[in-house]
């Protein structure tokens, strides 16, 4: 995928690789500025994980992301993320 440019970017976090916990919606914001450009110019965002609390932490974290970087209130962060869903461009398999 990677070879024919339809993956461009991958990025990964384990909470349990390491000393320190990382979790991906850390990631995410660590890259909000970079991660809000390519919604914006049409990205698509896959998550995989725990659905009980990992799923509703980076959806906090793309809507923080969106309001902060897309200039958005909150309720226009959280229509943009639905439309993203909506749309098919941000897909969760959480478990």
């Amino acid at each position: 995928m990677k070879t024919s440019s339809l993956l461009t970017r991958l990025s990964l976090a384990w909470s349990r690789d390491g000393d320190k916990k990382f979790y991906v919606q850390d990631r995410m914001r660590e890259l909000g500025r970079e991660l809000w450009t390519w919604m914006a110019e049409g990205a698509n965002i896959y998550i995989c994980g725990d659905a009980k609390r990992m799923a509703k932490d980076v959806e906090r974290a793309l809507v923080d992301i969106v309001a902060q970087f897309g200039a958005r209130t909150t309720d226009e962060a959280i229509a943009f993320v639905a439309e993203l869903k909506k749309k098919g461009r941000f897909q969760q398999d959480v478990y």
